[in-house]
């Protein structure tokens, strides 16, 4: 195989642009590309994968040249692979099996909130679990994108705003109620942090014939809000989260910089929350802004006030990450949760064994109730984040 792509990859270097469709008609098809740029990078990719699992030098050597075509990889995808692990908080299994992070790891995650506004925890969540909830929800998402400007959409229709199926059968703790993701807020924002808001914002493929669209960067602090954490998002991909299914856009490091005089919109508009343009600019000038590669089974705990935007999703299938905010107790935010009545015996069987954590305010309805209301929620801005003055 490795000697089959090194000739393939030297027929292509000398190939014309128009002898491309040539090269196409081999035993090409799993290879998705669209030029001889992309045909040079993938075959740089497996020959260099080959190579560097390989103790053959022959092999090692023959790496040396196709390596340079990895101009992708090299120019984007490092760079994201080592900007997601700057901002773990790396546990090791112990920690997960005993569902919760030792001192130094949750030193190390509160400093990122702190820091960065931002800590991703991985491997935290079951994805059998993901799965369940991800087959549900990716239906959701397309009925409620069929309602088109009636829908719950984000500043633009590619980003819908949609509710988790608030009944026991999706009710996983491992993601709802997560040890780990609670002992992070809980050292961020004091004990017993109060959970009134359960959501997700979900990237929707471009419609055939519409151009792609982003958000605007933004804050979903939209008011005047404190100085210091108040409020912290739990967001859980269920699928693996990159720049082309529509990873989110971050700021890392503005959460502590500038309020509510940094935004444009009145709070509780669809498009409020907006950063000025120049403002933007000269952040960019000293942090640019990132996209990370987000792994399936992750948590990324998110300071409220970090800015950060919805970008396109360029694949064909619905990417759904859920959103909870755990507020602190000492917050007067009068939100509650609207849950069906068979998860209640899961949050009491929680409580009870000292693993909940939280404070959950819910106004609890039967379940054929809930099951038939929960798709009939708000755009995000909508909600109202603020607290009782």
């Amino acid at each position: 195989m490795h000697y089959y792509l090194i000739t393939l990859m030297i027929l292509n270097i000398h190939a014309s642009s128009e002898s491309f469709k040539v090269l196409q008609s081999l035993r090409l098809h799993e290879y998705d590309v669209k030029s001889k740029d992309e045909l040079l990078e993938a075959f740089a990719l497996d020959i260099c994968g080959i190579a560097f699992t390989n103790k053959t030098p022959s092999v090692i050597v023959n790496a040396f040249g196709p390596i340079s075509y990895c101009a992708t990889l090299i120019r984007t995808e490092a760079p994201r692979q080592e900007l997601t692990r700057q901002l773990l908080a790396c546990k090791s299994n112990i920690e997960i099996e005993s569902l919760a992070l030792n001192s130094r790891n949750l030193e190390t995650a509160v400093r990122h909130i702190h820091e960065d506004g931002l800590v991703i925890i991985e491997d935290v969540v079951p994805h059998e679990h993901l799965d369940i909830l991800n087959q549900k929800m990716a239906h959701d998402a397309q009925i409620l994108q069929n309602r088109g400007e009636k829908g719950p959409f984000n500043y633009n229709k590619g980003n819908i705003q949609q509710d988790a199926p608030p009944v026991a059968k999706y009710f996983f703790s491992s993601i709802f109620a997560n040890p780990i993701a609670t002992q992070i807020t809980s050292a961020v924002l004091g004990p017993r942090p109060k959970w009134t808001f359960c959501s997700a914002n979900s990237a929707m493929p471009t419609l055939s014939g519409e151009k792609p669209l982003r958000q605007p960067v933004h804050s979903d602090a939209d008011f005047t809000h404190p100085a210091h954490p108040f409020a912290l998002v739990l967001n859980v991909p269920l699928v693996t989260t990159t720049p082309e299914n529509g990873s989110t856009e971050i700021w890392l490091g503005t959460h502590s910089k500038m309020g509510a005089e940094a935004q444009e919109g009145a709070h509780g508009e669809r498009a409020s929350g907006r950063i000025n343009e120049e403002l933007l600019r000269r952040r960019q000038e000293v942090v640019p802004p990132v996209q990370p590669v987000i792994k399936k089974g992750s948590i990324v705990v998110r300071d409220l006030r970090l800015w950060h935007a919805g970008m396109p999703n360029l694949t064909a299938d619905i990417r759904v990450m859920l959103a909870l905010i755990h507020f602190a107790p000492w917050y007067r935010n009068k939100m509650r949760l609207q849950f069906g009545d068979d998860i209640k015996p899961i949050l009491d069987t929680l409580e009870r064994e000292g693993k909940l954590g939280l404070e959950v305010p819910v106004d609890w309805l039967n379940s054929k109730e809930a099951m038939g209301s929960y798709l009939d929620r708000g755009f995000g801005n909508s909600y109202d984040f603020d607290q009782e003055h």
